[in-house]
């Protein structure tokens, strides 16, 4: 909606003032000196009536006690009643102006509208009616303001949530990707590290051991930068959007069988269960080989997953390791989101190390009531 066009605040009083001097101009002669004095001091005070709108209300009355020319009070009255809501206090100032608008000004003594005369009781009710008008009027507008003063918080409200909403979907996406990131990403890259590692040990060939060196230390640089993408992408509480493809326990063996450890899987699982669980074991099993990679090097590992009682069960168990462990940056984020990826599915992630200098990676999760996401 468009906003309409108003008038400057200046302008519009001294378009008032003048109206008002138009209306003394009319109704008085220059020798009735007090309600000429009186009239142009109500016409003059519109000049106060946006700061101090109750003594410029009280300035305008006596114009309308000793004459006619009751514009400026009625503007004053108006004023008033358009910024305040003390309705005790406007009653007061219309009845006020009411019956300085029945009353007769004749020094020493006032005359007053005969309530038993049935055109003084017309003249009183119109005077009435005259000083009801301008405080309803004012009463409305200042209404109609605070109205539009509301909608517009409420449109602001609204814009804020709905950014709040789009921030919260963009978290989202970014929680899954950093978790894909780590997942997939990492897994690979360390794999390489891993095995460019081993040929520049094994490699006699001086280019072939520097070729390799090249290569571990491009994967490690890759493996930082990763780390520093996957915490600033990383975001907590936010349900998985998961992306495609996905890998399900069918892809299990292939990811054993290039992990570049001795490994040996175990499975006895049902075909039908849900495509989050098939990811949940999936993922575990590829995070605790990456761990094997990286800080047991040459450990052996026995993988293990069954179900019993409704429930999955994935073990992921690595002896000690036989050589030193290679110096390969890590963000620390990967159990954690494997954890936060079983208490989604209402599971638990448990680790610790083992009484031989190994280390063991447990899986469990509830298989009944899993949807597909």
């Amino acid at each position: 909606m468009r906003n309409r066009r108003r008038l400057p605040a200046p302008l519009m009083d001294a378009m008032l003032v003048a109206v008002s001097l138009l209306d003394v101009w009319i109704h008085f002669d220059s020798e009735e000196r007090l309600r000429m004095a009186c009239a142009l001091l109500a016409a003059l005070s519109l000049v106060l009536r946006r700061r101090l709108p109750l003594a410029t209300f009280l300035l305008a009355l006596p114009a309308a006690l000793v004459g006619d020319a009751v514009l400026a009070t009625l503007i004053a009255l108006y004023t008033l009643a358009s910024l305040s809501r003390r309705r005790v206090l406007l009653a007061l100032c219309a009845l006020a102006f009411a019956a300085c608008d029945i009353t007769w000004w004749s020094w020493p003594s006032p005359e007053f509208a005969d309530l038993s005369d049935s055109s003084d009781l017309l003249t009183v009710t119109y005077s009435l009616a005259t000083a009801v008008a301008p405080v309803f009027l004012g009463q409305l507008v200042q209404t109609g303001r605070e109205l539009s003063l509301r909608l517009s918080e409420i449109s602001e409200a609204r814009e804020h949530e709905r950014r709040l909403l789009a921030q919260s979907v963009l978290a989202k996406e970014r929680a899954q990707l950093a978790r894909e990131m780590h997942d997939v990403v990492s897994h690979q890259v360390s794999l390489i590290a891993v095995r460019a590692g081993v040929l520049q040990v094994g490699t006699r060939d001086p280019e072939a051991r520097e070729a390799a060196a090249t290569i571990r230390r491009l994967s490690v640089q890759t493996l930082d930068e990763l780390r520093h993408m996957v915490g600033v992408l990383r975001a907590s509480g936010s349900r998985p959007t998961e992306l495609t493809p996905q890998p399900s326990l069918a892809d299990l063996q292939r990811l054993v069988d290039t992990s570049g450890i001795e490994a040996t899987l175990r499975t006895d699982l049902p075909d039908d269960l849900p495509a989050t669980v098939q990811r949940a074991v999936y993922r575990t099993v590829q995070e605790a080989l990456t761990n094997v990679r990286k800080h047991a090097p040459g450990a052996t590992a026995t993988i293990h997953v069954h179900h019993a009682d409704d429930t999955v069960h994935a073990t992921v168990t690595n002896a000690s390791p036989t050589r030193p462990a290679l110096p390969l940056p890590g963000a620390h984020h990967g159990l954690v989101g494997l954890r936060q990826r079983a208490e989604l599915l209402g599971g638990t992630v448990t680790s610790g190390p083992t009484a031989d200098g190994g280390y063991e990676l447990r899986l469990r999760l509830p298989v009944q009531d899993q949807d597909t996401p």
